[in-house]
């Protein structure tokens, strides 16, 4: 038995194990293009920067007790990844959301005014936690408030993507650090920029986003990180 696909101009010939082959290669990607999905889902996105600069970073929060460590990533935890989780919840069963996966632009516009009021707290909790904070944690999470306020603008014209926007973010303070000297950045901006490509074909191949939602989620996530960093540091 043989099986024909169409391939621009050119037509070939597959065999029934060539193509049973190639379709569980397809659906292996798409498995592997949906984990990536969920384990850099935007929400966990500011988490995972804050570990960085809490655990990784050689001078940031060197003097700190664990204490002090683990009541900051609590807090991050909590306004970050909790809070908005439960918020949509909420919406969903309220019938504000017609799926938690926030398939149209519709869906987006509450999680994305329940975000804003808490990286707004969050970015509160940054400036007021210790005096002593380095203000880089602070220019952070306002760069990701800003974002999302911008997100929800943006969404009224095009449906950006939400985890490009938190790769942005990423690359974006990363890329202040690295400018401030105070670590040597290379393979930590290597890896994020190897976790944005992964993430960016990702959200390609198991969504309906245009090339021009991923570039654009990626420019709104840079720039905002810029802007703040402008006004802050």
């Amino acid at each position: 038995m043989e099986y024909t696909t169409q391939n621009n101009e050119m037509k070939v010939a597959l065999t029934e194990e060539q193509y049973l082959s190639n379709l569980r290669f397809s659906k292996f990607i798409k498995i592997f293009a949906h984990f990536f999905s969920v384990v850099f889902h935007p929400l966990f996105i500011p988490f995972y920067v804050v570990i960085f600069l809490v655990y990784v970073h050689p001078s940031y929060f060197s003097g700190f007790s664990f204490y002090t460590k683990f009541e900051l990533l609590r807090s991050t935890a909590i306004n970050t990844i909790l809070f908005p989780a439960f918020a949509l919840l909420v919406m969903k069963g309220l019938g504000f959301v017609k799926s938690i996966f926030l398939h149209t632009q519709q869906d987006r516009i509450g999680p994305y005014l329940a975000n804003m009021i808490f990286y707004f707290w969050m970015a509160r909790v940054c400036f007021n936690f210790k005096p002593e904070l380095t203000p880089v944690l602070a220019t952070f999470m306002t760069g990701v408030f800003l974002t999302t306020a911008v997100a929800l603008i943006a969404n009224i014209f095009s449906k950006i993507s939400m985890h490009t926007i938190g790769c942005g973010g990423m690359l974006g303070i990363f890329i202040l650090i690295m400018n401030s000297n105070s670590m040597l950045m290379t393979w930590p901006l290597s890896i994020a920029l190897l976790i944005t490509g992964i993430v960016c074909t990702s959200r390609l191949m198991v969504t309906n986003h245009t090339q021009k939602d991923i570039y654009f989620g990626l420019v709104v996530g840079l720039l905002c990180q810029f802007t703040a960093a402008i006004v802050i540091l």
